[in-house]
This record gives structure tokens, sequence and C-alpha cells, in this order.
């Protein structure tokens, strides 16, 4: 097999590259291990900044995000002693949008299958060979039968644990890491949010967040312990720590209902560079994680693919390498402004210190300063609805 652009993921950040360079008459083929229903079914966030909106217009696939996706103009933070909201219209003339990643997903398998070109599923044992020549290659087993991909370039969007930073020198790799003593043990259910925004609470019992992925759908996550056991919370005992930690004006608007999905998932800031070596290109979550507080995961995957198209584009339209080559510092001055971002209001609005500690007296003054600053909370809805890119 032959083709342009050779892309390792058939995430979001995958999807979105290759329905971008088939706009713009590039050819690609994607590589993913798992099945189409799997990938389909993956339960994901879905704060969506106002850039990642406009990537998805350019992209010819946000119908069914206008149609159903849901505009907020700000949240409100909770904590104690305090109650306010971040209106986000009011203080930078942008919003941002609630549409699950799962739907965003469906979305852009939808028009790839379309036309776009090929989904490789189930792609077994997937490598990388040759990304310092001309001609990167992509090898794979399907159905236990070796398989070739030679291309131009390849675009790997492979995630944390995928082959495409493996595949980049130790020599050369530099990454950086935070892992935070927390995880989020979240509920989805089919009930009605408490909230038509979202609400981030910090409590004396620890962080807490009021979600949703549709008016019929919410989401709600608490902190817990890393090592915590979903078996030790049925849905009963979770609903009403979830009441708790929201307080008495928002908790007894929770409407609960059976769990359609409960997990625990740890929180980590993590960033690699460089993001390219060679012919090779990392997006998304093969290059960096961020804390989910600030809603930045999704839109970082989307952000580096807007740089990496671009650079593509360019290149395929006047064989200039000064966009791909210059694709790891464009990207990363943008990485790290959300990674400082979301380990900033990670450390905010979660239970990091005992009660009388000089740090837990400083995060009761940030949070106070916060609700009486103009200034601060502009500051943070710029960073929450996307710096430009």
């Amino acid at each position: 097999m032959r083709t342009q652009v050779g892309i390792i993921g058939a995430g979001p950040a995958g999807l979105l590259l290759a329905r971008l360079l088939h706009v713009a008459g590039i050819g690609s083929v994607i590589l993913e291990r798992r099945d189409r229903v799997y990938v389909e079914a993956r339960i994901r966030a879905g704060v969506l900044e106002r850039g990642t909106v406009a990537l998805l217009e350019q992209a010819g696939v946000a119908d069914r995000l206008h149609q159903d996706g849901l505009v907020h103009d700000g949240a409100t933070f909770t904590f104690a002693g305090g109650r306010m909201r971040i209106d986000f219209r009011a203080l930078t003339g942008k919003t941002v949008v609630v549409y699950g990643q799962t739907e965003v997903t469906k979305d852009l398998i939808a028009a790839r299958l379309a036309g776009d070109g090929p989904i490789v599923w189930n792609a077994e044992n997937v490598a990388i060979h040759d990304i310092d020549g001309d001609r990167p290659r992509l090898t794979w087993a399907e159905a236990g039968t070796p398989q070739s991909l030679d291309c131009d370039f390849v675009a790997a969007c492979d995630g944390f644990h995928g082959v495409g930073r493996q595949t980049v020198p130790k020599s050369v790799l530099e990454t950086f890491e935070r892992v935070y003593p927390f995880g989020w043990l979240g509920i989805l259910a089919d009930v009605p949010p408490c909230s038509h925004e979202l609400i981030y609470a910090s409590h004396v019992s620890g962080f807490a967040l009021a979600s949703m992925r549709s008016a019929t759908r919410s989401r709600y996550y608490i902190q817990c312990p890393p090592d915590e056991k979903i078996e030790s919370w049925p849905d009963a005992r979770l609903w009403d720590e979830i009441r708790l930690r929201l307080g008495p004006e928002d908790g007894t608007k929770v409407v609960t209902g059976p769990s359609i999905e409960k997990s625990i998932a740890p929180l980590r800031s993590f960033v690699a560079t460089p993001m390219q070596h060679g012919r090779l290109f990392l997006a998304g979550d093969a290059a960096h994680i961020v804390p989910p507080t600030g809603a930045k995961g999704l839109n970082l995957a989307a952000s580096d693919v807007h740089y990496l198209s671009r650079a593509l584009v360019a290149f395929y339209k006047t064989g200039q390498r000064g966009l791909l080559d210059g694709y790891t510092e464009t990207a990363l001055a943008r990485v790290w402004k959300a990674e400082r971002f979301s380990w900033w209001m990670t450390g905010l609005m979660h239970k990091l210190h005992p009660p009388k500690s000089f740090e837990a007296r400083m995060q009761q003054a940030e949070l106070a300063y916060l609700a009486s600053s103009r200034a601060a909370q502009t500051a943070l809805a710029e960073n929450y609805v996307g710096l430009p890119y």
C-alpha cells in the first residue's frame, strides 16, 4: 500500500487530521488497533473550545454538533464560604460547547467512511520504520497476515501508550511529568443535569464536578484516592457523596438514576519533546496529557492537528518545510500554556493539604481573590474558552 500520510490512531486527533488533509486533497490511511464498535463506544469528555468547533466546521463535520451541542456562557465555582459564576461570554466574548467526544468521533468516522479513505481496524503490532529517511513505512498484522504501508510522513495520534512516542530515540526524547495523589471517580447516568452549566466544587471532603453530555445525560465526578475500588462505591453511596460535595444549593437538584458507566481515572500532567523526529510527528495524548480539571485534553489534540495539518498542506502545496520543521516549537508553545492552566485549576479546586496548613490557607485565599477580582476571573475565562492558535 502507498499513501501520502500514514496516521496511527482512529481517535479524534487522527480522524480530524485525516479529514482536514482530505479537504485539502491529501491522501491518508488510518491504522487503528481496536474495532469500530470499541472506538465509537469509548466514554470521554466533551467541553469544546471555540477553536475546536471552528476546526470541526472547517472539516465539514459540525452539523450534529450545532444541532445537539449545548452552548455554555459560563461555569459556577463553589467553595467554603463562597460561590461565583464566571461569565465567559461577558468576560471574553466567547463560549464553549458541550458535545461528547464520543459523538465527535462518530461524526468523523462517518465522514471518513463516506469516501475520504480507509480505516484499517484491528491493526495489530503496528511498527514504524525508516523515519529518518524520505520514505517512512508502517507495518502491522491484519488477522495474522503481515501488511505494509509506504508513506511520506507518519502522524502518531495513538495515545499515551502508543508506538509513536516509543519510536522517537530515547537519546532525543525529553519528558516532564507530574502525577497527582488522587483520581476522579466518575458516574454517567441518563438523568437531567442539576445545572445548565458546569459546577466545580471545592469541598472539605474533596473536589466534585457536575457536568453533562446532553440535556438528558449527566456526568459527575468526585476526587478519590488513586487506589480506590469501584466496588466500594455502589450508586447510592456515590450519589449521596456527590450531593454532599456540591452543597445544599446544588446538591438538592441532583437527579439520581442507575449508572451507565462508572470508572476511576488517575490524574497526571505529562509533556514530551520534541513532538517530531525525522518524518514522524506526534499529536494529542501521544505527546502530552493534562488533568481533566481544565477541559483541555481533546482541545489540545485539536490544536496539534491544526498546526500539523497546516504544515502538511503547506508542504504539499508549496514544497516549503518551514511549518513542518517548526511544528514542535509552535505546538508546545500552546501546550505548555494549557498545561499551566490545567495544573493551576487542579491545585485550586482539589483537597491537597491538611485543613490548617499554610498551603490550605493559600488555596482559600486564591479562591477568595478569584471571587472578588474581575481581572482574575477574566484570566480564568480566557484560558477556559481557549487561547488563540
